[in-house]
């Protein structure tokens, strides 16, 4: 199976004010030359972590939606971030995974931030989503839901191995709480033996809340495969390499000593 190349964009944000954060983004994405096959932005990327969604929100494959579209097409890139999203008279932090070829996943939140009353503005939801692409398989995660490991947790059987090769979390996450975030993307890589892709933003949003970013690429070891440093907007490009997960696999093979569980509601 072949490599794939991911391209993190930590930025900050424009508070509540989606065509800012379009045009700003675009002209990141576009500067990116180094061929990608995914470009991940941070959560909420439209309009930061509000909780205001009646005035910001956007129509279920709305403008950003197709903004996402065209952008994926014009990059050959696969396209990944969320938005506040009206669905159906209901709120939604939306995850979006836009391909090439205009086929797309999405992933609404399951845990909701009730500390920040997230839980009070939107709805939370239900799927857990893998989506499956290059012969890679890749969980879509957002922000809050990085501190429940049974959600996140991977399977494994012989007869189909394992569940995802690669968990993508996208965030909006205090930098007070910068420490619990780098250890939490670090553990979740180690005990599902998968890579692990964390874009955060940086900068103060509308309400004053620090970020700090630290966005990270943590490969199946725990080895921090990313550059970016906190604090600064910058745009990375890392290869996550399907040899050294198959043979890590294979040479460790944890995977068969996991416990047996399944989800319910």
């Amino acid at each position: 199976m072949q490599d794939l190349k991911v391209t993190l964009i930590q930025s900050p944000i424009h508070w509540e004010n989606p065509k800012a954060n379009r045009e700003m983004f675009e002209e990141k994405i576009n500067r990116i030359t180094e061929p990608a096959d995914i470009i991940v932005l941070p959560e909420v990327f439209t309009t930061g972590f509000t909780m205001y969604p009646s005035g910001c929100a956007e129509s279920y494959k709305g403008e950003t939606f197709q903004w996402m579209k065209h952008l994926a097409k014009e990059k050959d890139s696969v396209l990944v971030g969320s938005m506040p999203t009206l669905d159906n008279e209901k709120y939604y932090n939306r995850m979006i995974w836009m391909q090439p070829d205009g086929s797309f996943y999405k992933y609404d939140k399951k845990h909701l931030f009730t500390f920040a009353g997230e839980t009070k503005n939107f709805t939370p939801g239900k799927d857990k989503v893998v989506v499956e692409y290059k012969g890679w398989k890749i969980l879509l995660l957002i922000c809050y839901d990085l501190r429940f490991p049974v959600w996140c947790k991977n399977n494994y059987s012989p007869e189909q191995g394992f569940e995802y090769d690669c968990i993508i979390n996208i965030a909006n996450w205090p930098a007070i709480r910068s420490q619990p975030w780098s250890i939490l993307l670090m553990a979740r890589a180690i005990e599902n033996q998968a890579y692990v892709v964390g874009v955060n933003r940086t900068g103060k949003d509308g309400k004053g809340v620090d970020h700090s970013g630290d966005s990270a690429l943590i490969s199946p070891t725990g080895e921090t495969l990313s550059n970016i440093k906190p604090n600064e907007e910058a745009a990375e490009t890392i290869t996550m390499n399907r040899k050294h997960l198959d043979d890590f696999r294979e040479k460790f093979r944890f995977a068969g000593d996991w416990d047996k569980f399944e989800l319910l509601d």
